[in-house]
């Protein structure tokens, strides 16, 4: 199945686990990558951890791997940032401490709500702790006409217990209330597949994009170039991926069985 492939690029939430339970035995399953010579990333939309604690959270689970190999929507969204907003410019930030930690480390002022109306720029991730001072805020600065910036457009996040409302189901209220949209970083726009190209140095014809969503870590991979699988332990079904157009490269029940462990 994998002949024709040299790296990865996987998705976490839905691939490798549903909030803290593990999809599968990953420890054999990384071992059994490594052992086909595979080059991998991990790419995903969720802005909540930094690197670093995404590293403790697949060490726990019995998988290492360097910094370098894990690229999210937060990350992305600050490099996106300051290629376009002055070093140093103070921003209101809707989300939680991974968006925060990147764009710290990029040089940017995060507000308090009580400073909100300083804000050079908004940036809205998913914030299990939103507040209609929050959403006031940032609808406020955006029809002000301040950029805006959002991690990714998952309307929903994967839990044991089923969908709960994601990044996209927050940032539709402040694109309702001011009728624009915001610059997105994360999939099912390029710039996170780029981001991995990049890391891994391989080719897009040679690279297999990996995840559970076709709306986004499918439609992102097509957008790029790269053949993409479809793993059934997380969002969309095969029903659904038999009528996406184009029909994702493979459909697989989990990561597991895509890789062979």
């Amino acid at each position: 199945m994998l002949n024709n492939i040299h790296s990865l690029i996987i998705d976490m939430d839905g691939v490798l686990w549903r909030d803290a339970a593990p999809i599968g035995d990953l420890p054999t399953i990384f071992a059994r990558i490594r052992e086909r010579g595979l080059k991998f990333v991990f790419a995903t939309n969720n802005s909540t951890k930094t690197p670093e604690q995404y590293l403790e959270k697949l060490a726990d689970l019995g998988v290492t791997i360097e910094a370098w190999q894990v690229i999210t929507s937060a990350l992305g969204a600050a490099r996106m940032i300051e290629k376009e907003i002055p070093a140093g410019a103070p921003v209101f930030v809707i989300g939680e401490e991974g968006i925060k930690a990147a764009l710290r480390e990029q040089g940017f002022k995060i507000l308090h709500t009580d400073h909100a109306e300083k804000a050079q720029a908004v940036v809205m991730g998913i914030d299990r702790e939103i507040t209609f001072a929050k959403m006031r805020e940032a609808t406020l600065l955006v029809r002000r006409g301040i950029p805006f910036y959002a991690t990714n457009p998952d309307q929903t996040f994967p839990t044991p217990r089923g969908e709960i409302p994601g990044a996209g189901a927050w940032i539709s209220v402040v694109v309702t209330a001011t009728g624009i949209e915001p610059t997105y970083a994360g999939k099912p726009f390029p710039f996170l597949m780029e981001m991995s190209l990049e890391r891994l140095g391989t080719k897009k014809e040679n690279t297999l994009v990996v995840g559970d969503r076709l709306e986004t870590d499918i439609a992102a991979g097509q957008a790029v170039g790269c053949p993409t699988a479809l793993v059934l332990s997380g969002v969309s079904t095969r029903e659904q991926a038999e009528a996406w157009k184009p029909t994702p490269s493979f459909i697989v029940k989990d990561l597991e069985a895509l890789i062979g462990a």
